[in-house]
């Protein structure tokens, strides 16, 4: 206190700077200084310090302190003051507690329109509707806020109908609308079936000069983002240029978001930025899922710079936006140089850092940080094992998915489906297929993925019938196959050419009205060039309603199967005609066909085609194929040169190409350096030793090719009996 001023000025002044805190969202620095107050010698909180406590309690959702303070007003006698009372009410409401909320209600002598209001709106939001209309016949007056509350509180809770039929009364009534009327009944349009009433409300608007209100602005753009309807949310955000704030920003952002309009959402944020509009948190944590969705990492550490020069740095929400960030763009030094600064972590910043490692297959990295959470006390939920288990592939990991299989357990999550497929999952990368179908046999309860996931398991591991018979047992439970559980049997049918079973699927998948599914196209026309059916394949093919790159990928790798080079160039043509975007996959198939096909001028333009035209740097695959067009025409030390020129060492498809094309052409020196190099990938691969002795044998070099078979047994390889289908 000042030396000139008195207690009562004091107060006032102290008042005041608690009042401008919690209205400027500072509650927690207003709740600090009524402490300071209280327990002050000379000053003492009256009724207008205690209200405004108790309204930052409430927004803090601090329901010990604000008990407290119901405790100190009452001790007080400060429950007769209008505004106190109205206050507690109002805190009761927004902590859910709406019998304490009654009986501050019913102790207030002379109750007024927020009295009433604040308690009915709080009865219409937890959906006793009953209560709150009963309660709204009783109020003595009723004006247009008392109106707003029970239209909101019916909207938030969830019941659109009672909300309509309130609208309607106070339209009867007379009362006429204002903004937040209109902002209330426009974000119950936010679904496609109510898009007809809301531009009957949009049309309502017009004539009132409520457009000129953010708030509709902004209710109106987040109604027309979830029908869907891009275009008019467009509109409406250019029309609102003289009146757009922090949230018309955030809506506009958040809702190009939605519909994958992730560039776009980039530009309305730089346009805020002109615009001088603050961002705030939520702004930052859209655009940080933009940059992470694109893989943009320079856009988002420029954004993270944003974030630290307005002093978020140590704002969790935000934090964890970054290090997810810097992990889907496979920045993970970053990602863990941000977590490690981060002092008030949550199990979201614990989860993202886990789900960094685990994408990237860093399984011992995302189990010391998995550790490292547990000794802080925190407790994994399904989204931390799901990340976790992601990582783990391979032998080595076994034993710790065993150990995170327990703690599951322990933990009560082995009874939630979402950990359980994960788990099942991730035995079948580490090779573990007796543990997969043991955790699949305990599931109390199997979903679609449950199955899906056993079905992939038994193929990845070839044993194709155990498939078909797993597969029988899905159509036979309440679950119904979906369009990947379809693919999936499909593709067995392809590797074991077992037509007839391809073509039940294929009636399965017309029965279901399932034919258009693109997926499944591409899975059947596949199948039917695997099994030898390339016409049935065409007209599938040919039968889509939309075809992707994989559709027309699928196409032009059965005619290459088939030896139909001529076809398969004109499919790739007419791909290139109708814009659709060639990938690796394209290259790798169209020089495949044109390898089977003899096509060698054409092969070698669509290799350098690929190179200089289209920007896309060829793999192994891609070189692989073209030696082995090489290789088929003869041209081996042309194919040689080509090896000589890769950007990196070859591999061994790249030695079995060459190794084969000197077998039909008996090219014995190559053969040998081919070999050379294949067994350095393959030292037990007996098709390594017969193929060089038989190149030997073909040139009449008998001690070359004897000589050859020697070593092969010196290795202790063995060559296995063949076995035939028939």
């Amino acid at each position: 206190m000042r030396a000139n001023q008195s207690p009562g000025q004091a107060l006032i002044r102290l008042n005041a700077v608690i009042s401008k805190h919690t209205r400027s969202g500072q509650h927690r620095d207003a709740l600090f200084l009524f402490h300071h107050l209280n327990s002050s010698l000379q000053l003492k909180p009256d009724h207008y310090t205690l209200a405004s406590a108790l309204t930052a309690c409430a927004n803090l959702a601090d329901v010990a302190a604000g008990e407290q303070l119901h405790a100190h007003v009452t001790a007080a006698g400060f429950q007769r003051y209008l505004q106190v009372g109205n206050t507690l009410i109002a805190f009761y409401a927004k902590s859910g507690d709406l019998v304490s909320a009654r009986h501050v209600f019913d102790e207030i002598p002379f109750r007024d329109v927020f009295s009433w209001t604040t308690l009915v709106a709080a009865h219409a939001k937890s959906g006793d509707v009953e209560v709150a209309l009963g309660l709204f016949e009783e109020m003595p007056q009723r004006n247009l806020v008392a109106w707003n509350g029970l239209i909101t509180g019916f909207t938030q809770s969830g019941r659109p109908e009672v909300a309509l039929q309130a609208f309607k009364r106070m339209r009867k009534a007379g009362v006429s609308c204002d903004n937040y009327t209109y902002a209330s009944l426009l974000s119950l349009c936010s679904s496609p079936e109510f898009i007809c009433l809301g531009r009957q409300i949009h049309a309502a608007v017009i004539p009132t000069g409520l457009l000129a209100r953010a708030s509709v602005v902004n209710a109106m753009l987040t109604m027309y983002f979830g029908c869907g309807m891009l275009d008019d949310a467009c509109d409406m955000f250019v029309e609102s240029v003289d009146i757009r704030n922090q949230v018309t920003f955030n809506a506009m952002i958040a809702g190009l978001i939605g519909m994958s309009k992730y560039l776009e959402a980039l530009a309305v944020f730089k346009e805020m930025q002109k615009a001088c509009v603050l961002p705030t948190e939520s702004t930052l944590v859209s655009i940080l899922s933009v940059c992470s969705f694109k893989n943009m990492v320079k856009c988002g550490m420029q954004i993270h710079g944003h974030v630290v020069k307005m002093g978020l740095e140590d704002h969790v929400i935000v934090c964890n936006a970054a290090i997810n960030m810097y992990s889907n763009c496979l920045d993970l030094q970053s990602a863990w140089m941000l977590f490690e600064m981060l002092i008030n972590r949550d199990l979201v910043s614990w989860n993202s850092m886990i789900a960094g490692y685990g994408q990237q297959k860093f399984w011992k990295e995302a189990m010391e940080v998995f550790l490292k959470m547990l000794r802080s006390g925190i407790r994994p939920d399904e989204f931390t094992y799901g990340s976790i288990l992601a990582g783990f592939v391979g032998l080595e990991a076994q034993k710790y998915v065993e150990m995170i299989h327990g703690l599951a357990y322990k933990d009560g999550f082995i009874l939630n489906s979402q950990v359980c497929n994960a788990l099942t999952s991730t035995y079948v990368r580490c090779g573990a297929i007796d543990d997969c179908l043991k955790l699949f046999s305990d599931m109390p309860e199997r979903n679609l993925i449950s199955w899906n996931v056993i079905i992939s398991a038994y193929v990845h591991n070839g044993l194709v019938m155990e498939a078909w018979d797993c597969f029988y047992k899905l159509q036979e439970s309440k679950v119904r196959p979906n369009s990947y559980s379809l693919s999936i049997i499909l593709s067995t049918c392809g590797c074991i050419s077992a037509l007839r079973q391809g073509q039940q699927v294929h009636a399965y998948i017309l029965r279901c009205g399932l034919e258009w599914e693109t997926s499944l196209g591409n899975a059947l026309v596949t199948m039917y060039a695997k099994c030898g059916c390339l016409s049935w394949s065409r007209d599938v093919f040919y039968r889509l309603r939309q075809k992707d790159v994989v559709s027309w990928n699928a196409m032009i790798a059965a005619y290459a199967q088939h030896g139909e080079g001529e076809e398969a160039l004109r499919c790739f043509e007419t791909m290139g005609q109708l814009g659709i975007l060639y990938d690796q996959v394209t290259f790798t198939v169209i020089l495949s066909a044109c390898s089977h096909a003899g096509l060698v001028d054409d092969g070698c333009r669509i290799f350098s085609s690929m190179i200089k035209d289209y920007g896309l740097s060829p793999s192994q695959d891609h070189y692989s194929c073209i030696i082995d067009l090489l290789g088929r025409a003869g041209n081996l030390d042309e194919a040689k040169r080509f090896i000589k020129g890769m950007p990196f060492e070859a591999g061994s498809y790249i030695w079995w190409a060459l190794l084969s094309a000197c077998r039909a052409h008996g090219d014995v020196r190559l053969g040998e350096i081919a070999s050379k190099y294949l067994l350095q990938f393959e030292p037990n691969n007996p098709a390594v030793y017969v193929l060089l002795s038989n190149i030997h044998a073909s040139a009449g070099q008998w001690e070359d090719a004897a000589r050859v078979r020697d070593l092969m047994r010196e290795n202790g390889v063995v060559k296995e009996p063949g076995r035939s289908w028939i």
